[in-house]
């Protein structure tokens, strides 16, 4: 495709297409009983499918052992270009023994459905503490990313990929705008800045806050929740994007913003997560990005900017993407009003504090989130979803 009419080039300068061709299909279709076989968990079929699609452009396939030490070590691919997380095929040693360098590998879904190919041009170990150290910042298994690494396979398999077909999201299917199809939203539009936003959570009045401070000043928002993999406390996909569906049809300009899914999974990896979320809306055509509090971050582990300051290790020509940097948005009791200590004249004791852990927690208790912290509209929907019962005003 061509990008000098895009606002900004993919990272590399190419949107990478790992999507089989019909007549690529029916070649490995064909070959399908004879190719040896590797299961992919549920965050594997998510690589599999981003690498496909562009959105971790200019990978074309899983890491392989240069790049995964420069990327562990460095925050950059073997040829210098930044690249933050580790992207890696990881499986047992008596699975990876039978195969080959060189062969074709038939890559299945975690129900045994052929999905895609790899063809394996290198296999390697690697050390688990070390990337945990580096790449989390921690060797505390109680990480949720952490956990992954430990739990996973002791061989990394590399190579290119093809995913065998774009499948329809099952879920949703009307959200599921690849890069290439953004790209040309965004050129159609003619938005010359579009600001992404990265969630897990529901979008609770902070997140609206920074987001529509960020729409000021830019042409568009591309609102990006993560459907992918997430922690087994964290809200289902489906309700947040309900959650989301109302927020926009209530509360936002309908000309001016795009939902859309992000089939990734979550890494929990705080800092270096920002970066490599940037990039991928960067690969989306996103030109810039918010970065809030403690963005992509799990417990204590990493400290409130920290997300925030690891841009400034980087020229920002070598990211592209401009990151919006805000402080941590609140309810301000005595202006009435969503503000951060930049704008706001309160005391900590004006302030009420938002964020999507208060408003499970309170959830759980049965207590149905006050207007500070959640529309009305969205509350609602959470407490149903959690079977929280909502209260019916007395009658008078």
């Amino acid at each position: 495709m061509s990008h000098h009419q895009d606002a900004i080039a993919p990272h590399g300068g190419e949107l990478v297409n790992r999507i089989a061709t019909p007549e690529q299909r029916e070649e490995f279709l064909s070959k399908a009983d004879f190719l040896p076989r590797v299961q992919l968990d549920e965050r594997a079929v998510s690589d599999l499918e981003m690498i496909a699609i562009g959105a971790f452009s200019p990978l074309t396939g899983f890491m392989n052992q240069s790049d995964y030490d420069r990327v562990v070590t460095q925050m950059r691919l073997a040829n210098g270009l930044v690249w933050s997380i580790p992207i890696t095929l990881s499986v047992a040693e008596e699975i990876a023994a039978p195969l080959k360098e060189g062969d074709l590998i038939r890559l299945d879904n975690p129900t045994g459905r052929f999905i895609g190919v790899l063809q394996l041009t290198q296999k390697y170990t690697y050390d688990k503490l070390r990337e945990a150290v580096n790449v989390y910042r921690t060797d505390d298994a109680n990480h949720p990313g952490v956990q992954v690494v430990y739990n996973q396979g002791s061989v990394h398999l590399a190579g290119d990929i093809w995913l065998l077909q774009r499948d329809p999201h099952p879920q949703f299917p009307t959200y599921q705008i690849d890069p290439a199809a953004s790209r040309q939203m965004f050129r159609e539009n003619g938005w010359k800045t579009i600001v992404g936003f990265q969630t897990r959570n529901p979008i609770h009045r902070a997140h609206e806050y920074i987001q529509k401070c960020a729409l000021e000043t830019v042409d568009a928002l591309f609102l990006h929740p993560l459907v992918g993999a997430t922690k087994d406390d964290d809200i289902a996909a489906d309700v947040r994007m309900r959650c989301y569906e109302i927020l926009l049809e209530h509360y936002y300009p309908g000309d001016r913003v795009v939902l859309a899914i992000n089939p990734a999974a979550m890494r929990y990896a705080g800092p270096r997560e920002a970066i490599f979320h940037a990039l991928v809306r960067k690969n989306y055509g996103c030109t810039h990005f918010i970065v809030g509090r403690d963005h992509a971050g799990v417990g204590n582990y990493y400290g409130t900017y920290d997300a925030q300051y690891i841009f400034d290790e980087f020229e920002p020509s070598e990211i592209g993407i401009v990151p919006m940097k805000f402080e941590h948005a609140f309810y301000c009791t005595r202006t009435k009003q969503m503000a951060t200590t930049k704008t706001s004249p309160s005391k900590p004791e004006e302030r009420i504090h938002l964020s999507g852990t208060k408003v499970r927690e309170m959830l759980r208790r049965g207590e149905l989130p006050p207007p500070e912290f959640s529309r009305p509209e969205v509350a609602a929907e959470l407490a149903r979803a959690m079977r929280v019962p909502v209260p019916v005003p007395a009658l008078t």
